[in-house]
């Protein structure tokens, strides 16, 4: 399959992007009915990064980093590099220099099916990175890869173009053809459960829907 190029895979409407982020992961799962996240083993480096913009997605071989390297050339600001790692965990495909590069490009952030190394480099960048731990081994580069095709991270499909947010709970992909619908409905239960935040705090703890549910339990 023939590589796509980064121009080629439009960035989504910078709107769109400020909506997502004013929305949590778990809501954005909520909407999709309690879907859409990567694998809980996918973390932020540090509780304070979050992420939301258009995936640019890389596929590797594993143990392999080439073609992430490659990725962070094509990237600019609004795009998130969504990488496979082929469940690889014995070497690292990205270190201190890379996501400085990715930095300096402008990128939103980066999610690694896989692992990093520079921790406390890592860290002191703040730079987004989404990954499943560390380990000291460097990566091999010798290819191949592809860039921009339907892959796999964290369980869940990625296509190029797709909404990619994350926070301190993980990371979601809100497919690009659902995007709209699933904004709404997370818009949605935002204002509702900012309700319910002002009912508990009055005393009213009990959910509308509860009583409903027990009853076929004897309540």
């Amino acid at each position: 399959m023939p590589n796509v190029k980064q121009s080629e895979i439009q960035l989504l409407d910078p709107l769109i992007i400020e909506r997502a982020k004013m929305l949590s992961t778990t809501l954005l799962s909520d909407a999709m009915g309690c879907s859409g996240a990567m694998d809980y083993g996918i973390l932020p480096l540090t509780t304070n990064d979050t992420i939301a913009g258009t995936a640019l997605t890389v596929k590797m071989r594993a143990g392999d980093n080439l073609f992430l390297h490659q990725a962070i050339q094509l990237g600019s600001k609004g795009y998130v590099i969504v990488a496979d790692g082929q469940g690889h965990h014995a070497n690292a495909y990205l270190g201190e220099l890379m996501a400085e590069s990715a930095k300096v490009n402008g990128l939103e952030g980066i999610v690694i099916d896989g692992l990093v190394r520079d921790k406390e480099a890592l860290m002191e960048l703040r730079f987004p990175i989404y990954a499943r731990g560390f380990i000291p081994n460097g990566p091999f580069k010798d290819g191949p890869g592809e860039f921009n095709i339907p892959i796999s991270c964290g369980g869940v499909s990625v296509t190029p173009g797709d909404l990619i947010v994350a926070d301190a709970d993980g990371v979601v992909v809100v497919p690009k053809m659902q995007i709209e619908q699933v904004l709404k409905k997370a818009e949605e239960k935002l204002s509702y459960e900012d309700k319910r935040k002002v009912e508990i705090q009055s005393g009213n703890t009990e959910p509308h829907w509860l009583k409903d549910k027990m009853k076929k339990f004897g309540f």
